[in-house]
Order: structure tokens, then sequence, then C-alpha cells
């Protein structure tokens, strides 16, 4: 076995990671909180879990759910409700690698919950993580798969499953240059749930245990209502059409800034850019007024958007992407204009808001392309050519209403992967079907 060559190079990171955590933390403070936690070392206050191995039934259980960041834990969100439901006395352990991932999560415990870090991937720091909680159940969300962790969870005899499983042909083929670390990190997964079929047929290849394609639980995922109507009303109060730039990622505000600025006539509609990451909302401002145009932020409206002037508007908050979508006519999807993988359209749909994307949403590839063929989205060939069809379609009014109506049609019609999750853990967690 190799392992114990990343396990070296994982042991021989933790200083470096420290420093990283560091420096995140000087925009993001919540990095600095309970650092040491990331590498099994917890206070007082996360006192252990104390479940009884080989008990009759399932309730009073630790499950342990890891998501990564925000993402993954808005979609784990259904899931943990609908475990709560069939579990009732089911004691949450929510872990996460990022700040905002771990400010979401904070919405998802109840009382007798635990919060932590996931832990830094050396086995000694695996063990003291699984020591301390004794999880009885541990699911990965999406993407999360680390050969220490989940050696240390076949030794210590915790099933560890990955749910809502993705892995795209780029990820496929880094890892299978790397399958003698790969193939005994997925093969060793009890259960595997993935998303599409050729999501399976990926995961299969690198070993993994698959046992079904469920469909992507963020279709399940509805937006909050109170965003939605605050949204469509402040949208009604507009004297022109909204276009967002959402979840933008670092290079394509500029490309769109410098697209605006050369063509005066697009800014006949509004404009309202969202970073994908927090840390960059001020990089992102700074940006806007370089580029000569007045600027107006979220964080700074009192009863909804300035009403005079033409301005580009920032979405500098957390967890408000439902009222983005719900005050803006239509949506450039980040991401997928330069080489990313493109961000998640599904929350767009569900708030019956139609998608422009670009070449490059290999992240979210079935999705992207059955959005495409419902009408949900359109494929565009670049930046440019999105900022033109966009500004096209939300002049036709007829058009557009259609464009809303497919992206409410298609977020309905792919709902339903939750129950089917839900069923395969609970029959894990009885021992009815373990693999």
């Amino acid at each position: 076995m190799m392992r114990w060559l990343y396990s070296l190079l994982m042991w021989l990171a933790q200083p470096a990671l420290r420093r990283k955590l560091a420096r995140r933390g000087l925009q993001e403070p919540g990095y600095l909180v309970a650092v040491d936690e990331r590498f099994g070392y917890y206070s007082e206050s996360l006192e252990k879990s104390d479940p009884a191995p080989g008990r009759p039934t399932v309730d009073g259980i630790t499950v342990w759910l890891h998501a990564v960041s925000l993402g993954e834990t808005r979609a784990a969100a259904v899931l943990v409700q609908a475990l709560r439901e069939r579990i009732p006395g089911m004691r949450l352990l929510l872990t996460h690698g990022t700040a905002t991932g771990c400010a979401e999560g904070e919405k998802l415990l109840r009382p007798g919950d635990i919060q932590t870090w996931q832990p830094w991937d050396t086995p000694a720091t695996v063990a003291r993580f699984l020591a301390h909680f004794k999880p009885r159940l541990g699911i990965l969300m999406e993407t999360e798969i680390w050969p220490n962790l989940a050696a240390g969870c076949a030794q210590a005899g915790v099933p560890l499953v990955l749910a809502n499983a993705r892995l795209s042909e780029k990820s496929w083929r880094q890892a299978s240059r790397m399958a003698w670390l790969a193939r005994p990190a997925y093969a060793s997964l009890t259960a595997v749930w993935a998303q599409t079929p050729d999501d399976a047929r990926r995961l299969s290849a690198l070993g993994a245990k698959v046992q079904g394609v469920f469909g992507n639980l963020k279709f399940d995922a509805a937006p909050d209502p109170a965003q939605l109507t605050r949204g469509r009303a402040w949208r009604e109060q507009l004297a022109r059409p909204l276009l967002m730039f959402a979840s933008s990622r670092e290079g394509e505000e500029d490309a769109l800034l410098r697209l605006l600025a050369a063509e005066p006539a697009a800014m006949a509609v509004q404009w309202l850019i969202v970073p994908r990451h927090p840390q960059r909302f001020d990089a992102v401002a700074a940006l806007v007024q370089a580029q000569g145009f007045a600027l107006s932020r979220r964080s700074n409206w009192q009863d909804g958007p300035p009403d005079a002037g033409p301005r580009i508007w920032l979405g500098d908050s957390l967890g408000e992407m439902a009222l983005y979508y719900a005050l803006s006519d239509a949506a450039l999807l980040g991401g997928s204009f330069e080489p990313l993988g493109g961000q998640n359209l599904i929350e767009a749909a569900a708030c019956s808001c139609p998608v422009l994307m670009g070449p490059h949403t290999f992240n979210f590839s079935e999705a992207a392309e059955l959005a495409a063929a419902s009408g949900a989205a359109l494929r565009v060939a670049d930046l440019a050519q999105a900022v033109k069809t966009a500004l096209v379609l939300v002049q036709d009014k007829p058009r557009l209403q259609a464009a809303r109506q497919a992206a409410d049609a298609f977020a309905s019609a792919h709902r339903g992967a939750t129950a089917l999750l839900t069923d395969a853990i609970v029959r894990l967690l009885e021992g009815e079907w373990c693999a």
C-alpha cells in the first residue's frame, strides 16, 4: 500500500494548513474558530456521543453528515429533515471544511446536535475524531472522499456512504491517474448513491459500490418563500429589466464589466453581480468602481434596491440567492464562462429564473443539458454572447415568460431524490440492506 506516503505528506502539510487558515481568517473570521478541532482535539463542550452498538432500533444514534461547503450544506438540509422524520431520536454530527458551510450548517442544528470541522486527513486525526464522537454512520455529501477517512471508518467498523454522489469526467480522469490512492478509498465505502447514470458509471470504474441512481437532492430544496415574495415585489417596482451574474468567479466579473463599459447600450438594463465567494465581495466592488461604474451594495439597502441612476448592484450577502433570483429577469451562470465547471443552476430554476450558461458546465453536466433541452437554460459560446442573448431575451416578454415557465417545469420534474435516499439510509441503519 502506498497510502503511507500520502499520510506522510498530509502530516507534513499541517503547518501549511494552519498558515492558510490564518490568512483566510483575515477576510472570513470563521476560519479562525476552533482550529484545533480540524486536527482532532476537542473542547469539553463537544461532549462524546454514546451510542449503543447492536441496539435493535436506530432511535438515539449519532449520524455523522459531512457537507464540505455552502452548496453541499444546502443540499443536505432536505436530507437531514427527512432523516429526522424517520429517525426521531437521531443526533446529528455535522462537519464542514469551509466557513460558509459552517455558517449555513448552524441552521440545521437542534439541541443535542454537534457541529465541528472536518478532520484533517491523517490517520491520527481521523482516529481521534472517530473515537471521540463514535458515529453509527457517516454520510459524505457529493464528492468528498478522503483516503485516510475512508480507511479509518473501515477499520473502526463505521459504515461510510457517499450520498448525492457526483464525479465529473475531469475528476474521474484525475482520480484514475492516482488509482493506487483513489481506488481503495472508493472501494471501502459501504454504499454510493449517484445523481446520474454517468456519475454511477465513473464511480463504479473507481471501485465504488454504487447501489442506486436517485437524482439530485438540490431539486427537492424549496426556495425561501419570504425571499421569493420580497424579490418579486422588488422586481415589480423596477423601471427596467434586471440581469444577474449569479455565483460569479474570479476573472468573470472583470470580463463582464469590460463588456459593459465597451457597450453602453448594455446598461439599458440593471445589472446585479453576486460573487460565489464572500471573501471576494470587496474585491469585486473595487473592480466595479475601477471600471467607472457607480456601485450599490446589498448590505447598504434598507427597504429595497435604489431606484435612481445607472449603477451596478453588488449582492454582498449570504443566504439570499432566492431573493436575488426572484429579483432577476434572467441570470448568467457563474463558473461557466471560464473552465471552472459552472455552478448549480437548479436553485435558479426553482425560483423560475431562466439561465444563460457558457461552455464550461462539467460540474453539473447532466443538469445543464436537461435544463437546456427543456428551455430552462440557454447555452452560449462565451460571455459576450451571453450578454447579447440576455439583452434580447429580457426585452421579448412572451419569450421570457415561456423561459420562466420552462424553468419552473424543469425544477418540478426532477424532484424525489430525498425520499429514495432516506429509505436507503434507514434500511442500511436497520441492517436490512448492507452491501
